[in-house]
């Protein structure tokens, strides 16, 4: 690994907070252990008027093997607390980083376009068709975006489906496209 860079601008650090920074870099390494360099740069954009206050910009870059991973945070009024949020980010940014490496990152199903064959409101129910003619069971907390009342016989939909207790089951319903516009005169 590279040595730390710390930059700063428009500001000055205390032996304090730059030992506070190397702590904190060498956390990371918990996250991700094929860190390669980093450098983090504390800068305070130059104030407009006299009575603005100072704001600490953090600025964090990490070179892992194949890629960069940056975090630039917006401008706080306290050091310790925009010191906080840049590592908190890189932290989750390595971390996805190492799930991505070793392939933990879930796959989504795909979605499969259907209509709805039979509704039941009141029981808060209904069925499915696939392209393919088979038949998928939903329920009302399937359906996003509160859009169970606004379902009828043939609406299509998109759907995620698995095995359920008694057949096939949709565990995510959407609307496939908005209703049309009534005709207004």
């Amino acid at each position: 690994m590279l040595p730390l860079q710390i930059m700063v601008h428009n500001t000055t650090l205390s032996p304090a907070t730059e030992a506070d920074i190397r702590q904190r870099v060498e956390r990371l390494s918990r996250y991700y252990d094929r860190i390669m360099s980093s450098r983090v740069t504390v800068d305070v954009p130059q104030r407009r008027r006299r009575t603005d206050a100072e704001a600490y910009g953090i600025r964090i870059d990490v070179t892992v093997p194949g890629d960069e991973i940056v975090v630039n945070r917006q401008p706080r009024a306290r050091l310790e607390t925009a010191l906080d949020g840049a590592f908190q980010a890189m932290r989750r940014r390595l971390q996805d980083y190492a799930r991505r490496q070793r392939g933990a990152v879930k796959a989504h199903e795909p979605t499969v376009l259907g209509k709805v064959i039979e509704y039941y409101p009141i029981g808060g129910y209904g069925f499915l068709e696939t392209p393919d003619g088979e038949r998928v069971y939903f329920d009302r907390q399937a359906v996003l975006h509160d859009a169970f009342a606004r379902l009828d016989i043939g609406t299509e939909v998109r759907f995620t489906e698995e095995a359920g207790e008694k057949g096939p089951q949709a565990t995510t319903v959407v609307l496939a496209a908005p209703p049309p516009l009534a005709n207004q005169e």
